[in-house]
């Protein structure tokens, strides 16, 4: 999945959580440490693999890191008294590596999977966008699916009143 379509993803996930527990759009901060949880593996994996050091999914996207990982911040905004920051930080990874999987095993290429257990599974190079279907002579890939996920997580996000853009808003203005 696109590095952009993992914030959408992130923020439909989330905001759906918010609306189901609280029956509100998200707020700010927790809107923002959502989006860095839904980053966060490709951030940490996407720049050596730019650099051709690695194959672009390996500590970031793997279950032995993100599970540590949300666990401690988690305890991190629960100690804080800010437990709702350690949900939406979960939400974020958590949906990010989810949403990883799909194409995977659409595509039948079960051994591009082995990110989720790196490194003890080995990860063989990402083959890339995959075909779901031709319709109508023309080749339907993930990248569709994609771009209607990523158009779908903007319309909400703005229709929410765009959280997480409040502190880029006040510091315009002032």
């Amino acid at each position: 999945m696109q590095p952009i379509v993992h914030l959408a993803v992130g923020y439909l996930c989330y905001a759906g959580y918010v609306r189901w527990s609280e029956g509100t759009p998200p707020g700010e901060r927790a809107t923002v440490v959502a989006a860095v949880g839904a980053a966060l593996p490709d951030l940490l994996d996407k720049p050596p693999w730019l650099l051709g050091h690695t194959v672009g999914r390996t500590i970031g996207h793997s279950l032995l890191f993100a599970v540590p990982l949300v666990l401690v911040g988690w305890l991190l905004a629960r100690s804080s008294g800010r437990p709702p920051l350690g949900t939406a930080f979960a939400i974020g990874v958590v949906s990010h590596l989810a949403t990883d999987v799909p194409w995977h095993v659409i595509a039948g290429d079960y051994d591009e999977l082995g990110f989720l257990l790196w490194p003890i599974t080995p990860m063989p190079p990402y083959s890339g966008t995959k075909p779901l279907a031709t319709v109508g002579g023309v080749e339907v890939t993930t990248l569709w699916l994609e771009a209607v996920i990523l158009v779908a997580g903007a319309a909400l996000w703005w229709v929410d009143g765009r959280p997480g853009l409040g502190p880029i808003r006040r510091r315009s203005d002032g």
